[in-house]
């Protein structure tokens, strides 16, 4: 139970830091310039840094799903139990609404202040889907090819997507109920919300769909094969680092005679084994650590 209390406040935490870190950059954006384009991407590069760092940090003790739509995904694709799904959303809610509430604080703005900034219209909704569904597209790709880039995948599709969707990429439920209670840059009209966080959500669940079939088999054209959930817990967005203590063994870092206890290829010691596409070696202070990216 103290981890999952871990978890949650990793998820609260993150998910308030990354919406204080988009209302306060659109509120100085808007101090700053009138000029939109340049208020737009002073929004922009702050949070696809701060979503970097923040999956870095946090991904190893919660995931660092930060959005409820990524959380349902994982859910369904039973990576996640599904009551630390319904925290995790709850988690993610309150540390987004906080997230608000702080920024409005730095700047001295009303602390609570419903959103007028109109966003409706069928290529808003439209705009909302594409930027889920490519969020997740990316997420579960970047899980099934190269798991130890998702922060910068995630960043830069964040980044892109501020500026090639009409809707500037809300991508994420929490997010969008948090900017319906700031009246600033960012914010969206709470009457407007509801279709935005629908349109989200079934674009998050046809980028499970699609990722599915399009990672379906191993590049060299076998089928891909789910690894043991006995070997961890999947509770890093499809990522776990699992610890093979070796604190009382005369083994070297990477050792090869380590390998059969996880019924994989030898390695050589200290260089990168081979179990399908998605697991790396690396060294560690106490053993070997291998990450493991389940497999769609």
């Amino acid at each position: 139970m103290a981890d999952l209390r871990r978890r949650l406040a990793a998820e609260a935490l993150g998910t308030g830091l990354l919406v204080a870190t988009v209302v306060g950059s659109g509120i100085m954006a808007e101090r700053l310039t009138a000029d939109a384009a340049l208020a737009l991407l002073g929004n922009t590069l702050p949070t696809a840094a701060i979503l970097i760092v923040l999956i870095t940090i946090l991904a190893p003790i919660s995931g660092a799903h930060l959005n409820p739509a990524l959380t349902l995904v994982m859910a369904l694709r039973r990576d996640l139990a599904a009551r630390d799904a319904a925290l995790y959303v709850v988690a993610q809610i309150a540390g987004a609404v906080a997230g608000t509430f702080l920024a409005h604080l730095m700047f001295e703005t009303p602390v609570f202040a419903l959103s007028t900034h109109v966003r409706t219209g069928w290529g808003q909704w439209l705009a909302e889907g594409v930027a889920c569904f490519g969020l997740v597209l990316v997420i579960l790709g970047g899980i099934r090819v190269r798991p130890v880039a998702l922060p910068w995948l995630v960043g830069l599709t964040i980044a892109a997507a501020y500026w090639f969707t009409a809707s500037t990429s809300f991508a994420n439920p929490a997010v969008t109920i948090a900017r319906a209670l700031t009246d600033s840059f960012s914010g969206i009209r709470p009457l407007d919300a509801p279709a935005f966080i629908l349109a989200q959500v079934t674009g998050a669940l046809f980028a499970m769909a699609v990722a599915r079939w399009l990672w379906s088999r191993a590049p060299g054209g076998s089928s891909a094969r789910r690894l043991p959930t006995k070997l961890g817990d999947y509770r890093t967005a499809g990522i776990t680092a699992l610890s093979i203590a070796e604190s009382q063994s005369q083994h070297p870092r990477g050792c090869a005679s380590c390998a059969p206890k996880l019924a994989v290829p030898r390695p050589k010691c200290g260089t990168e084994a081979t179990l399908g596409p998605l697991s790396y070696w690396i060294s560690a202070p106490r053993g070997d650590l291998l990450l493991l990216a389940r497999r769609i």
